[in-house]
């Protein structure tokens, strides 16, 4: 096994692993999610097969009262200030003001009956960050500080609010550390030898055990995984950044065994023609060996990781951070796409809120005068998403409250 550069899927952008890395932290070269299959077809090229994957066992178990699409199903609500960003850092106050408005909004309730209606304070609540755009273009410290704020001011104890990841590394890099969130957990469902994956040693004592396999994989649960009919290469590198490979997909253990609910807060970015927001965050963020996944399912397991039930069943709450938004280059942090969008959208239905999410990200690129193909394959999976049960992709049937 050579210690080559690994690649998960073939770019269209003509940067080498290590730029990709110096772009977007340790990890961004696994979690560039590209779209060869879909560029097939923009080029005429017949799609590939699709390959099985064991969705019907996360439909057979049963949904519960606090499924997604959560209480307010189709309803999003767009809170826009537009001096939440002060040059590129955000006005904490303003921002806290946004989220209160938000909360207020989404639930007709005060913030206490927000909590109530999506919490109890014994819950272990797991915040999943977007990191990987490190300091430009990640989930925004402010706007966690202000959810961690309001968990706590209704009795939910620190060492019950997880900051949470799959790369724990990429977290640091984003600005999330103890010193910023004193009390508050800080967790990676892995760590990566950054150095081995940028091919600067081939010592993988660091993260490969004596016994052949990942340091991290104890922490992903072999009872719970998305199965999908196609191989992870068997190669180091791959390794080192995937913790498996073969055929399955494990949970991570935080999710599954751990926390009791879940707030999901991605970043308003694109991937190609497509979105990488609130179902992308979860569904490539909560689990293991998706390299693999990018090419032939790639959007699909947005849709299909969601409908199992550790991210199905505890899913409460979706806070996509628009403070700035990234219109071209994505899911890797682009600077020249960057600008201050000044909004935060709010939702317990992540189909719906996807959906506004890709349609005023088409906006957004048409006035940019961004080439981009309207093809509904770009939101088939949000459609098969809401078949599945997890939400609204039907355009009459979403409500958008804009503030």
């Amino acid at each position: 096994m050579g210690n080559k550069a690994y690649r998960s899927m073939e770019s269209r952008f003509d940067v080498n692993r290590r730029d990709l890395m110096k772009l977007g932290g340790a990890a961004a070269a696994g979690l560039m999610l590209g779209t060869p299959a879909l560029w097939a077809q923009e080029k005429g090229a017949p799609p590939p097969p699709r390959p099985s994957t064991n969705i019907q066992d996360a439909l057979k178990t049963p949904r519960t009262a606090q499924s997604i699409p959560g209480p307010f199903p189709g309803r999003v609500i767009q809170v826009r200030n537009a001096g939440a960003m002060k040059g590129d850092v955000p006005d904490a106050g303003v921002v806290r003001g946004m989220f209160e408005r938000g909360m207020k909004e989404l639930t007709g309730g005060d913030l206490k009956k927000s909590f109530n209606l999506l919490f109890k304070r014994d819950d272990t609540i797991g915040i999943k960050i977007s990191p990987a755009g490190g300091l430009m273009q990640s989930s925004r410290p402010e706007v966690v500080e202000a959810v961690v704020e309001w968990l706590r001011e209704n009795g939910v104890p620190g060492k019950n609010i997880i900051l949470w990841d799959r790369f724990d590394s990429m977290l640091k890099d984003a600005g999330f550390t103890s010193a910023r969130f004193p009390g508050i957990g800080l967790e990676g469902l892995q760590t990566m030898d950054d150095e081995a994956a940028e091919g600067k040693t081939t010592d993988n004592s660091r993260w490969l055990g004596k016994d052949g396999k990942h340091v991290s994989l104890p922490q992903f649960d072999s009872d719970v995984y998305y199965w999908a009919d196609v191989d992870g290469p068997p190669d180091l590198p791959y390794l080192n950044q995937h913790v498996v490979n073969g055929k399955y997909s494990y949970f991570g253990k935080l999710v599954t065994q751990r926390l009791t609910k879940i707030i999901n807060l991605p970043v308003f970015k694109n991937t190609g023609n497509g979105i990488s927001m609130a179902t992308k965050n979860l569904g490539y963020g909560a689990i293991c060996n998706t390299g693999r996944l990018h090419q032939p399912l790639f959007f699909d397991v947005c849709a299909e990781v969601l409908a199992f039930a550790p991210i199905r069943d505890k899913y409460v709450l979706t806070i996509n951070d628009g403070l700035r938004g990234q219109y071209d280059g994505g899911p890797m942090p682009a600077p020249q796409y960057t600008y201050a969008y000044n909004t935060l959208f709010f939702a317990t239905d992540p189909i719906a809120c996807d959906f506004v999410g890709h349609t005023l990200m088409v906006e957004k690129r048409k006035a940019m005068g961004v080439k981009i193909v309207e093809h509904p394959r770009y939101t088939d999976y949000l459609r098969y998403a809401e078949k599945l049960g997890l939400g609204t992709a039907d355009p009459k049937k979403i409500h958008v409250v804009r503030v």
